[in-house]
């Protein structure tokens, strides 16, 4: 068996037994956070933002993107039918 072969084998079993493990210990952000949390605990912060604004406003820039792209495309047809038209 080739050596590329063999060591994806041996990786794929190393994963598969990390996975299994029955206790995952914290990445080093997640316990220097913990540990600096302890200390001083960060204040409260709001999860979302109000979700009617945040509708509007992904309604409305939805509709002005597709206005956009519309609007460019529109432009790029009568440029080349211009062009076209001043060649004959």
């Amino acid at each position: 068996m080739p050596e590329h072969e063999q060591d994806d084998q041996e990786r794929e079993f190393d994963l598969r037994w990390a996975d299994q493990a029955e206790q995952k210990e914290p990445s080093a952000r997640a316990r220097m956070l913990a540990a600096r949390w302890k200390e001083n605990p960060p204040g409260p912060v709001p999860f979302r933002a109000d979700p009617e604004h945040v509708a509007r406003q992904h309604r409305r820039s939805g509709w002005v993107s597709t206005a956009i792209v519309l609007g460019c495309v529109a432009g790029v047809i009568v440029l080349l039918g211009y062009i076209n038209f001043r060649t004959y």
